[in-house]
């Protein structure tokens, strides 16, 4: 519903509502109520002295119409008293022409009152004053008029207010308007002047940023409909219908007011007379009041027929904000239709500066600016630096978080490394970035992101990092493709299936200089993009969240690849097209449906594979075949549904990261002795009873985990571990720890994961020498 209330009550909260109406409409306005004055004012002459004057008259026989002076007299009725005899007390001398009634003064004032009531009209609208002064009157009114219309007034003033400081509030290349007296006459400039936009406090600027809220709301309902105009016009010809009946009415019977009236009341019985001839007292003033309201009535007809002319004249369904475009270099000020416009052509008609600085309300760029500056006020550059922290990559990092914008007081932080954005609509990065010299990674995780060409500029020679997460493929900066130093790039979000397609990832050839490209999404098969990036990319990881990637032919075109993650593809085998890859030098394939891994005979043709995770699968066992990877350092099979460890997996001696974590395994083979370079082992959360004392040859091992075991014993010999700092036995059915633990130097109270009474159960001194750091 269109809200007309909220209309209405707005302008005429407004030091003068007269805002809203055009000059005629004000001038109809004041001329009923002057018309409505001089009626009141006949009334109340009346009021003020005697309202009518009645005396009985004599009815002619209807067949006598001989004389005009039979009529003009007042006579006695149809039963006239006899004379009345003469005396001494009072002599007749004169002889009366007239007759005598008896009539005693009250009932003369019932006669005048009934007669007042049957044959004049202007008794009505005495009533209908009295009626509405008593309303104006009432405490009640006062109060539903301050419930209704309260709340809305003091919005629209602020509203008021928020364009009276426009007029000195700058906001950029637009900045604000200059007091002027009309549109036309006196241009307004915008003006860049930034002491004068700090100036806005944090107060006006949040209650400017409600108005833009309001005026887009008030917006899309208005213009939904044209209630308003439609009932403007209606009620414009109405008023012109009035007038043209007032003025037939009020000519036809104005000079029909006579001085006397005659009164026909049935009150024989009370008065002895039922004819009565009349003098009202007031005729001849109320004439002359009758010709000075038609007048008015004249005065008014025309005003209305000049607004109806004006109705159909122009078009008040649409307003453009041309002019006010070209004057303010505010291009995106949209042109409006239907209520919206025609209120706005009202507004124009009392001044068009209203309609000027009402635009400033509805252009985007406007309010990007007051965002902005809000911002700065609310994100002081102490503050931003209170927000500072060293990320993954050991750089110094901003992290910003669901902001309505990128606040200019960021690029006054020069020690910056990295900058994030997270979740963080329509950005926009200035040439003010190039201030940023120590700035070499960016992440834009929600965000969409507009550039300055010098901005731009910038990153393509310092940017090495780029993180992108995103949920629309719009969100997808298309200035990323040109940034040729770019080292690393993480794209996070929903690609289509038939990516390779895409247009805008085969743009990926133009980085010259990526080493690492990671694609968190559900693509199907290796995009051409990728390959086309080949020749120098390094490092390639694949997460696609349970998709299953097939077509993995263009593997074997990446033949500088040494690092690649297959995480959660779905994969049932270990990809043949891996066994090409001569430089692969780490294989992660985590995450997927691999139950058997026959095909690891193949990789003893990587030469510089060292490091193999086939984590978190379905695998059931080892294949002898491992024994010929003897260039592995790093074996992880956690998570996984082994049950025998073959012995043969041990002749692999430079492991020196073994994770068999989570499976089923219940016996340690003592060949793992052999492993002289082992550094960690875990077999947390299996169903190992023993452990070999062969484990303890081991002696660079850092980091032993066997909690969540059926183990009962632990052996002295773990003494030898002198470079252990790291040991997990919780979960187990150990009775005491043995006091040869004190001898691992390394080994300290906070890498020591044991229940505390089993903790308890060790020597005091060694107790003790744990927890000294």
């Amino acid at each position: 519903m269109i809200p007309v209330t909220e209309f209405r009550q707005f302008s005429e909260q407004q030091p003068a509502f007269r805002v809203l109406k055009p000059w005629w409409d004000v001038f109809t306005d004041y001329l009923s109520v002057a018309m409505l004055m001089i009626g009141v004012f006949g009334c109340t002459l009346q009021v003020m002295q005697d309202k009518i004057i009645c005396l009985p008259k004599r009815v002619q026989p209807a067949q006598n119409h001989s004389s005009l002076s039979n009529v003009s007299q007042a006579v006695a009725s149809t039963t006239p008293l006899p004379p009345p005899k003469p005396s001494p007390a009072n002599p007749i001398t004169v002889e009366m022409k007239g007759l005598k009634t008896d009539l005693d003064l009250q009932q003369y004032s019932f006669i005048n009152q009934m007669c007042y009531e049957r044959a004049l009209h202007c008794s009505k609208i005495e009533h209908f004053i009295s009626i509405l002064g008593k309303c104006f009157d009432s405490p009640w009114t006062t109060r539903a008029l301050s419930e209704v219309s309260g709340e809305d007034s003091e919005e629209k003033d602020n509203r008021k207010n928020n364009m009276n400081r426009s007029n000195t509030t700058q906001s950029g290349p637009e900045g604000s308007l200059v007091n002027s007296q009309s549109l036309k006459s006196i241009p307004e400039k915008f003006v860049v002047d930034k002491s004068t936009a700090g100036a806005l406090d944090k107060k006006e600027g949040e209650q400017a940023k409600a108005l833009f809220e309001k005026v887009k709301k008030f917006r899309l309902h208005v213009e939904e409909g044209d209630i308003l105009y439609a009932m403007y016009v209606r009620q414009t010809v109405l008023k012109v219908i009035k007038f043209l009946i007032i003025i037939a009415y009020n000519s036809a019977l104005v000079s029909k007011v006579q001085f006397t009236v005659d009164c026909n009341v049935d009150i024989q019985d009370m008065t002895g007379y039922k004819n009565f001839s009349c003098n009202h007292t007031m005729a001849h003033l109320f004439s002359k009041l009758s010709f000075c309201y038609l007048c008015f009535v004249s005065i008014y007809g025309l005003t209305c027929l000049y607004t109806l002319y004006w109705l159909f004249y122009r078009s008040l369904r649409e307003y453009s904000f041309e002019y006010v475009r070209q004057e303010t270099g505010i291009d995106d000020i949209p042109d409006v239709k239907n209520d919206f416009a025609f209120m706005l052509h009202m507004i124009d008609q009392y001044d068009p500066l209203y309609s000027k600085r009402f635009a400033v309300f509805l252009s985007e760029v406007s309010e990007n600016k007051l965002k902005q500056l809000n911002l700065n006020n609310e994100w002081t550059p102490d503050k931003l630096r209170q927000k500072l922290q060293t990320n993954a990559h050991n750089r110094l990092e901003l992290p910003l978080i669901m902001l309505s914008g990128l606040p200019d007081t960021v690029f006054e932080i020069t020690e910056l490394q990295s900058l994030k954005l997270e979740i963080i609509k329509n950005v926009m990065i200035p040439a003010t970035i190039a201030q940023l010299d120590n700035l070499q990674e960016l992440s834009l995780h929600q965000c969409s992101v507009k550039i300055h060409s010098a901005a731009l500029s910038f990153l393509k020679e310092n940017l090495k990092v780029l993180s992108v997460k995103f949920d629309d493929m719009r969100e997808l900066p298309p200035w990323m493709y040109g940034l040729r130093n770019l080292e690393e790039l993480y794209l996070v979000g929903s690609l289509s299936h038939d990516i390779s397609r895409n247009v805008t990832l085969e743009s990926l050839r133009d980085l010259k200089s990526l080493k690492i490209l990671s694609i968190k999404s559900n693509v199907s098969k290796i995009p051409q993009a990728v390959v086309d990036v080949s020749s120098h990319l390094q490092k390639m990881c694949i997460h696609n969240d349970g998709t299953k990637l097939v077509m993995l032919n263009n593997l074997k075109k990446m033949t500088n690849l040494t690092e690649l993650e297959l995480v959660h593809c779905d994969l049932e085998r270990i990809p043949h097209a891996v066994f090409s890859l001569l430089s692969l030098q780490e294989l992660d394939l985590k995450e997927n449906n691999l139950k058997s891994i026959e095909e690891i005979v193949s990789f003893q043709h990587l030469r510089k594979l060292t490091v193999l995770k086939l984590w978190h699968n379905s695998i059931t066992y080892i294949p002898e075949h491992i024994k010929k990877l003897t260039s592995l350092e790093r074996l992880s099979f956690s998570h996984n549904k082994i049950e025998v460890l073959p012995s043969h997996l041990f002749l692999c001696n430079k492991i020196r990261y073994l994770d068999l974590s989570y499976n089923d395994i219940r016996f340690i083979p003592p060949e793992i002795g052999v492993l002289q370079s082992l550094q960690y082992f875990s077999i947390t959360c299996n169903k190992v009873e023993s452990l070999p004392d062969e484990l303890y040859f081991c002696k660079k091992l850092k980091t032993l985990k066997i909690g969540k075991n059926s183990l009962s014993v632990l052996s002295p010999k773990i003494g030898n571990l002198l470079f252990l700092s790291y040991l997990d036995v919780k979960g187990n059915h150990f009775e005491i720890l043995p006091p040869e633990l004190g001898d691992c130097r390394a080994l300290k109270r906070a890498g020591l994961v044991v229940e505390d009474a089993l903790f308890e159960t060790l020597p005091s001194d060694v107790r003790e020498q744990m927890k000294t750091e």
